[in-house]
């Protein structure tokens, strides 16, 4: 119970990695609150879950939980959410920033010629997101004296995606390692972490039923990692418990790189 006490955010946590994220925070003992733009967003890739939503399966661990739907792309939404978890809880101790995605067309996402509505979308998703997230927690971090951020990067956002594809989802994710740097130096001295998880490619269900149209997870791309396997949940979730536990205690403004070797340069 490392995190016992402790009041966990984990955003885009309805399935996927947030939902892992979520149910190993519950297990070390925090209570969760669990944000996504739809609350019920397990059903659509077929993810099955062991009660009708991610904070029911946490509340069946003992912890308290509630969920939230709120689009953060919108700040008066974040605003409000931040709000309710302090009216609910009246502490954030661990704020995972998880929500985003490569939800525009791979066949149109090249450099020169990625649309720019698709640009300000990943640029909102991923990156904004982020920031509004980030801006909400840290005054109330700050007035703790303690904290916990941890923000998603990706492989495409650390080094070049194969044949230069998603290179408007690499640059929202890459805005992200560098924010992550800068907020890092900035609430260290209140005792606060930042850091960033950079996932390779991971069996979620959503990548696994887009991967044959997107071009993702194929064998020549599982052979060109050095550990041969494409990364699951838990592969990142495990990176998470070091980051927000004490066992870094010690670590601030990282990027850690969960590939497999995918990525063998430095970052």
């Amino acid at each position: 119970m490392k995190l016992k006490g402790q009041v966990a955010i984990v955003t885009g946590g309805a399935r996927g990695l947030g939902r892992s994220y979520a149910l190993r925070l519950a297990e070390l003992g925090a209570d969760v609150v669990v944000v996504d733009i739809d609350l019920a967003a397990a059903a659509e890739f077929g993810e099955k879950l062991s009660a009708p939503t991610v904070s029911d399966e946490v509340q069946a661990l003992g912890r308290r939980s509630i969920g939230i739907q709120a689009d953060l792309t919108e700040r008066q939404q974040v605003k409000a959410m931040v709000e309710r978890v302090l009216g609910e809880f009246g502490r954030i101790d661990i704020l995972v920033n998880n929500a985003g995605g490569a939800l525009t067309p791979a066949e149109r996402s090249a450099a020169s010629e990625s649309p720019e509505e698709d640009t300000r979308f990943l640029m909102d998703l991923n990156y904004m997101s982020a920031v509004f997230c980030c801006q909400a927690v840290a005054p109330v971090m700050k007035q703790q004296q303690s904290g916990v951020v941890v923000n998603t990067s990706a492989q495409s956002g650390i080094t070049t995606y194969k044949g230069g594809k998603l290179s408007a989802y690499g640059a929202s994710k890459a805005a992200i390692t560098t924010y992550t740097r800068y907020l890092a130096a900035e609430v260290g001295p209140s005792g606060i972490r930042a850091n960033c998880i950079s996932p390779g490619v991971m069996m979620t269900g959503r990548v696994a039923s887009k991967a044959a149209e997107r071009g993702v997870g194929t064998a020549d791309e599982m052979a060109g990692i050095p550990l041969r396997r494409f990364g699951v949940a838990e592969d990142c979730t495990n990176v998470l418990e070091f980051l927000v536990t004490d066992l870094s205690r010690y670590v601030t403004g990282q990027v850690i790189s969960v590939c497999g070797g995918a990525v063998l340069t430095p970052h």
